[in-house]
């Protein structure tokens, strides 16, 4: 059974990380990881493992040159438990087609932002 509490602090939260997957420029990019991110927070999915604040922002810089003009949604409602998280995601190249969806387990850190998060694309 899962139990769906989530609140306003970490809705906000996970919609700061949508933000700064969209962002384009480096400056507000940079800004919405440190929003978004502990220090230390790591990221990692099957084609990345990023650790601190710097290296965040590189792999966001990364996805953008690979996918300009990507568009990426949250596509589920947001699970709780205590300081773990989990939500769904869709990511699309520029012209709509679909490149990956996903499913998001999110780690808080203690002063509430996230201290890891581990992308796992496609299926179960």
């Amino acid at each position: 059974m899962t139990d769906t509490v989530q609140t306003q602090e970490t809705t906000q939260l996970v919609d700061t990380y949508f933000e700064m997957w969209r962002a384009t420029d480096d400056h507000g990019r940079a800004e919405l990881v440190r929003r978004a991110f502990a220090d230390g927070g790591r990221h990692v999915d099957p084609l990345a493992d990023a650790i601190g604040h710097a290296e965040l922002a590189g792999m966001l810089a990364n996805v953008h040159g690979a996918y300009p003009g990507f568009t990426i949604e949250r596509t589920t409602g947001i699970d709780q438990h205590g300081d773990q998280l989990r939500f769904g995601w869709r990511l699309d190249a520029a012209d709509g087609t679909p490149v990956v969806v996903g499913l998001d387990v999110a780690e808080l850190a203690a002063d509430g932002r996230f201290a890891r998060i581990a992308s796992f694309w496609g299926d179960l």
